[in-house]
């Protein structure tokens, strides 16, 4: 990612009549980082390798590889990544007062085969693309007016943001024992507070179950390891704490609307 924060969101908004494109593609040996701020321009950010996390509106949207963000222009977020391998591909758009009503939610998306073909053709360009290039910004323009049909069925794939400090230590535990079959019991035990107490923290805090909670941050774990495609189907089953490859299966299916094997076997049409 961008080392100079202030230095890249100054070029982005530098412009505001340009839609300023932007591929990071580089390898990352540890976590990534763009802190929470925001910019003038909206943003539509699509993944093509490993996963992140863009925290807004209280909750963290994950995006996976082969879906894209959209994020509505002045939106405060921040952008953090564990994967070792991070390819995004981004648009920064302009968008008119009177367009506000189509591009004022934020959501992810699974990519189009049309939406991916119009990043193709933008995957060598950096900067500022403005009306007068009449070779580029058709393209990029064409991507503008047609991502309100794109983006018709947003993916729910939001983790509520937790706000209680014990519930941070908790979840934490959890993120770093996610192989572990790790009981609400277990937890109430561990850090000293009663089991059903526990349980209304997580409902008061998060507004879902333990159980829900850790099964939707195992299934996103697991998609991460599917987009680094170096495990099997039953190696990422174990990693994320499940013995049963049916089981496993039938759980991200649940959770992610479409089974482990699909998944793996989705192409980085953008490489």
């Amino acid at each position: 990612m961008i080392n100079n924060q202030e230095q890249f969101l100054a070029l982005v908004d530098e412009n505001p009549e340009s839609i300023y494109c932007y591929h990071d593609l580089h390898n990352v040996e540890e976590q990534s980082t763009f802190f929470k701020h925001s910019h003038k321009k909206g943003q539509l950010m699509y993944v093509e390798g490993g996963t992140i996390q863009v925290e807004a509106n209280k909750k963290t949207f994950f995006v996976p590889g082969n879906h894209y963000v959209w994020i509505p222009a002045g939106e405060i977020h921040g952008i953090y990544s564990n994967s070792k391998t991070v390819l995004m591909r981004t648009l920064y758009i302009p968008i008119k007062e009177d367009e506000k009503d189509y591009y004022s939610t934020m959501g992810v998306y699974p990519a189009t085969d049309l939406l991916l073909q119009l990043l193709l053709h933008t995957k060598d360009w950096r900067g500022d693309i403005e009306e007068s290039n009449r070779k580029l910004y058709p393209i990029v323009q064409a991507i503008k007016v047609l991502l309100p049909d794109f983006s018709k069925t947003p993916i729910n794939f939001t983790i509520p943001k937790v706000k209680d400090q014990k519930l941070k230590e908790i979840t934490q535990f959890l993120d770093d024992n996610l192989d572990q079959n790790i009981m609400l019991s277990d937890l109430a035990q561990r850090f000293d507070i009663n089991e059903r107490s526990l349980h209304r923290l997580f409902k008061k805090d998060t507004n879902i179950s333990f159980i829900k909670f850790f099964t939707i941050i195992r299934m996103y774990k697991a998609i991460d390891y599917l987009s680094q495609k170096k495990y099997s189907i039953s190696e990422i089953a174990s990693k994320v704490g499940y013995s049963s490859i049916p089981t496993f299966s039938n759980t991200f299916y649940k959770v992610i609307g479409k089974r482990p094997s699909d998944y793996q076997r989705g192409a980085e049409i953008l490489k």
